[in-house]
């Protein structure tokens, strides 16, 4: 990636998490972490993956996430110095749940050899 897409993705994950925080308000969309943006090198797209602190409420949070995505546009049009916004496409990032899963087996590994030696 350029030095200029890698600097756009990272003023959107700065703007989007700014806007999710304080400007929507979406009770669902409350507790969203943006962890990072993938732009295309065209600009015509970018991959927002987030976290949800209630992983119960994921697939809601993600709909309303998809719903106010024009909205973000918006506002990032106004924030962001570039000719063209591209198109959100929110994503749930599962890196953090996978590597829990890793943590955690490595621990049942290192607490089984603590028992048998």
């Amino acid at each position: 990636m350029s030095v200029k897409i890698d600097r756009i993705a990272s003023n959107m994950v700065k703007e989007i998490s700014y806007i999710l925080a304080n400007e929507i308000k979406d009770p669902d969309i409350k507790f969203v972490t943006v962890t990072d943006v993938h732009v295309t090198n065209d600009l015509s797209f970018a991959k927002v993956y987030v976290t949800v602190f209630n992983e119960e409420k994921i697939k809601e949070t993600m709909k309303s996430l998809k719903n106010a995505s024009s909205y973000i546009r918006k506002v990032l049009a106004d924030r962001i110095d570039v000719r063209h916004i591209p198109e959100l496409q929110f994503v749930y990032d599962e890196s953090i749940e996978y590597g829990k899963n890793i943590e955690n087996k490595i621990k049942e590994i290192h607490n089984k050899d603590n028992q048998e030696g």
